[in-house]
């Protein structure tokens, strides 16, 4: 048995005990079948059974509601996208890039009006997202980003530069030039949320079967070993797990993040820090990092970095890097050197996130078979899920809505290249943005080759 609470630090503090639901016992049917108990999945059955509530809801889950990167991330209910805007307009026009962003910045009030009615303890704080620049080049991708911004009509109220006394303000770590800052982002407890929600599509009827693995999707059919639940709607919301179901191996990805969490810190050290209003916070490297101030008073502190793993292997030793984890300590003392040379960490975790090969998460149904799908979020998806459960209910439904003509709608991401391929080219771009990031701390010139990288991914 898995001791799902070791699994995190927010599974470690979740406010129920983390016993699993009764499996499927054998075959069934119903309206609509849901494989993944993460955020995906619970808010399509969330927005379905408020639409619907007739409908015989049935979700699936691998382990536990929450087992997955819904509940390991870093907590932030941001308005990120995966690919840029510039990136989307060239696929989809400037009128769909602005459309996705604005949907994208309801999204997180949405989730935050759920949360308040549904009385969801989830440590909900509305304080926005500061991102530094601690080097030139990085100045100079804070800039960009904010030109960016306003060449698609959003102003400071959406997307600000920050001089360097705003920036330390709110976030008081070393050699700050500038940042920006967006309000769009909440810090969240995210295993909290996601076993609330589960809670609340419970009480709307919606019937979730833990500890029941899905092996294969089909046309109005789930596959499980227990049996196989039959719905004319099957729904696959499996995000980095994906590449586990029959036919599905080079969908996505699977890369792994890797967190650690601090002792609760002294009043005096989060004096230094800041954070007050628990503001999440980044900088403007290449390799990725990411970092919330935690109700308890911890530094929840994360990064990408950790390897790729050959054949899109998913397995559970691949959660603990050593080396990631040292890396993220030294990463957190140079941020911010008041925790002293040995940052006093208490809990290191990690698990896979969905990437596609264009780097494009998508959201689809197609009802002449049935089947429909969401993901690819690559590390945003906190938000980025609700929009995709709302979009999904709408479709189903086949209710033609603002949301269902958003960009990303019936979107098909091409397939990652077979084996060796693929490992050679995840993990080479992650070797190269590393050295890039090390390159410009040491010598303060931005590196054109990752930037090349960089576009080449959409970024």
């Amino acid at each position: 048995m898995v001791a799902y609470q070791d699994l995190s630090y927010w599974l470690s503090t979740v406010d129920e005990p983390l016993t699993p639901r009764p499996p499927l016992a054998g075959d069934t049917v119903a309206d609509v079948v849901i494989v993944g108990a993460g955020y995906t999945g619970l808010w399509t059955a969330y927005y379905l059974a408020e639409a619907e509530p007739a409908l015989r809801i049935v979700v699936l889950e691998r382990q536990v509601a929450g087992f997955g990167a819904s509940g390991r991330n870093g907590g932030w209910c941001s308005a990120l996208l995966p690919t840029s805007l510039t990136a989307l307009a060239r696929r989809h026009g400037r009128d769909a890039a602005i459309a996705m962003q604005h949907a994208m910045h309801d999204t997180v009030r949405e989730v935050g009006r759920v949360v308040a009615a549904e009385g969801i303890d989830c440590h909900w704080s509305y304080g926005g997202t500061v991102v530094l620049a601690r080097s030139a080049p990085q100045v100079q991708r804070a800039r960009a980003a904010v030109a960016e911004a306003r060449q698609f009509g959003f102003g400071p109220e959406d997307l600000d530069l920050l001089g360097p006394a705003e920036a330390v303000a709110r976030c008081g770590a070393t050699g700050v030039r500038a940042a920006t800052y967006t309000p769009h982002c909440a810090a969240v407890h995210p295993a909290r949320l996601v076993r609330g929600l589960a809670r609340a599509v419970e009480r709307r009827g919606v019937t979730i079967h833990e500890r029941t693995p899905v092996t294969e999707i089909r046309p109005r059919a789930a596959v499980t070993p227990a049996g196989t639940v039959r719905a004319p709607v099957v729904i696959r919301a499996t995000e980095g797990y994906t590449p586990a179901l029959t036919g599905h191996r080079r969908a996505l990805a699977p890369v792994y993040s890797l967190m650690i969490a601090t002792e609760p810190l002294p009043d005096e050290t989060w004096a230094e820090i800041g954070l007050a209003e628990r503001e999440t916070f980044s900088d403007h490297r290449h390799v990725i990092i990411y970092g919330q101030r935690t109700v308890d008073g911890r530094l929840a502190f994360g990064g990408r970095g950790a390897p790729y793993h050959f054949g899109s292997r998913v397995r559970s030793d691949y959660d603990r890097e050593p080396r990631v984890f040292a890396a993220l300590r030294r990463t957190l003392g140079d941020l911010f050197p008041t925790l002293g040379p040995d940052v006093p960490v208490t809990h290191t975790w990690g698990g896979p996130l969905g990437v596609a090969r264009d780097w494009a998460a998508s959201v689809g149904y197609h009802r002449a078979d049935g089947l429909g799908w969401a993901g690819g979020y690559v590390g945003d998806g906190v938000g980025t899920s609700n929009l995709a459960g709302r979009t999904l209910a709408d479709l189903i439904r086949n209710e033609p809505t603002a949301l269902t003509r958003l960009p990303w709608v019936n979107h098909r991401s091409p397939r990652w290249e077979p084996e060796p391929l693929r490992w050679l080219a995840v993990n080479a771009g992650l070797r190269l943005m590393h050295s890039a990031d090390e390159r410009e701390s040491r010598t303060g010139r931005a590196s054109r080759r990752a930037a090349t990288f960089s576009r080449l991914l959409g970024h």
